[in-house]
């Protein structure tokens, strides 16, 4: 089962799981914010609850309360994958009560959000000895001054929690600011609140930096069983968002430092590592580690099937996981957001017409659209044109999420795929065949 705590309704990592063990049989359960979220309409969803947990993320008892409800509605010791990083952090925390009822990997209780944190993420690594782009932690508004006194700018603002900036304060989790007084500004709209600050780290322009990523999983030894590196080509926001067109390129190097990480650490689960080869020194910087699943995970997928959540579902339910061949050159396109993407890039003179046509070459999979799941794709696409249009109404301003049903308790809806067509059928690989019947 997926969970989110962070509100999403346009959210396609979620989605990605559905399809990925819906598509073996595998039966899928996720929460969504309303029966017509787009993850919600898949065909591969066996059944959904609709849950604002949002609300709950200070109330942590009503929130294991209704993790408990769910378990019960589902019947079955349950796997349990977060999809942001405050439900990441809440299910470490909170494992010796869920333990029982769901089945999760259990890397230490404090680390997920130590890795979360920028703040405590650029502590680690200053101790650990890994490479990380110059940066700031202030703690103050002197702090931030005194840091602007020499600063070369542009330079990069982060939340130092992103999971925690207050909602519509109009601050992103990261953010390019290209004067003083943008990063003043930042500053005065996070300042005083009780859970989070500003993070200030140097910028490494795009012509002397490659955006590079690590998607893999680790079990209870902290090995890591299967791991793929690839290029960020474009990203939503433009050198400070999310992935929109990936590419997956073999990297021995960058996998064996991430390794290296993974067991110094005594990682255990899913992870989505960010790093920016500087090529001013020829060293990859971590610039972020999402302890969870990373949305754009289907980028990766050998030739015996695997991914990451097929490799943690074959190793939570005592099976092997095989080593399959990488597919260099698999690319990964995100519909809503890599057009707007590329008009940037061509618009700031980084992208031509023949190369935009070129990065387009290897797509294999996309964040929302599937031949054998188009719905999801069209629910997106009315959902995308909903929040422009109330965007265009309200003068330009981002307006406050639009909620279907609050709900302090989750709702059951029946999925399109019911508990009644459960099948089992494990990647294929050389498994011996055993029953599916934890999901």
């Amino acid at each position: 089962m997926s969970i989110k705590l962070r509100h999403a309704v346009v959210h396609y990592g979620g989605l990605g799981i559905i399809r990925s063990l819906g598509r073996l049989g595998i039966p899928v359960y996720a929460v969504c914010e309303g029966r017509w979220a787009p993850s919600a309409t898949s065909k591969y969803l066996s059944g959904g609850f609709v849950w604002e947990t949002g609300d709950l993320q200070d109330d942590p008892d009503r929130l294991l309360d209704g993790l408990m409800t769910l378990a019960d509605r589902i019947g079955d010791l349950t796997i349990l994958v977060p999809t942001d990083d405050a439900a990441a952090v809440f299910v470490a925390e909170h494992a010796g009560k869920l333990k029982d009822r769901f089945c999760f990997p259990r890397p230490p209780a404090g680390l997920p959000r130590a890795l979360a944190s920028k703040r405590d993420l650029y502590r680690l690594c200053n101790q650990l000895g890994v490479p990380y782009p110059r940066t700031a932690a202030p703690s103050s508004g002197a702090d931030v001054e005194a840091f602007l006194a020499d600063a070369t700018f542009p330079i990069v603002v982060k939340g130092a929690e992103p999971w925690l900036l207050p909602k519509g304060a109009g601050v992103r989790s990261t953010s390019i600011a290209h004067s003083p007084e943008r990063v003043l500004d930042l500053y005065r709209l996070v300042e005083g609140h009780r859970a989070t600050g500003l993070l200030l780290q140097e910028y490494i322009p795009a012509e002397s930096g490659e955006d590079w990523f690590f998607h893999g999983y680790c079990d209870a030894a902290s090995r890591c069983l299967v791991g793929f590196t690839g290029r960020k080509v474009r990203s939503y926001p433009v050198q400070a968002g999310p992935t929109s067109l990936g590419q997956w390129v073999p990297n021995e190097e960058l996998a064996r430092q991430a390794e290296e990480l993974f067991r110094a650490i005594s990682y255990r689960g899913v992870m989505d590592l960010d790093y920016r080869l500087d090529l001013r020194d020829g060293r990859y910087k971590l610039v972020d580690f999402n302890p969870r699943l990373g949305a754009q995970f289907r980028l990766f997928e050998d030739d015996l099937g695997i991914d990451v959540v097929r490799a943690m579902h074959l190793d939570l339910t005592g099976r092997a996981v095989p080593r399959g061949r990488p597919a260099p050159g698999r690319a990964f396109i995100v519909e809503n957001h890599d057009p707007i993407a590329s008009w940037q890039y061509r618009r700031a003179g980084e992208l031509t017409l023949r190369a935009w046509r070129r990065s387009l070459t290897g797509v294999r999979e996309a964040a929302w659209f599937a031949a054998d799941d188009p719905v999801p794709f069209l629910m997106m696409c009315l959902r995308f044109l909903l929040a422009r249009g109330r965007r265009v109404r309200a003068g330009g301003r981002r307006p406050a999420p639009a909620v279907e049903r609050r709900a302090s308790q989750p709702r059951y809806v029946r999925g399109r795929r019911h508990r009644r067509h459960r099948r089992a059928v494990a990647p294929p690989a050389a498994v011996p065949p055993r029953p599916i019947d934890e999901m």
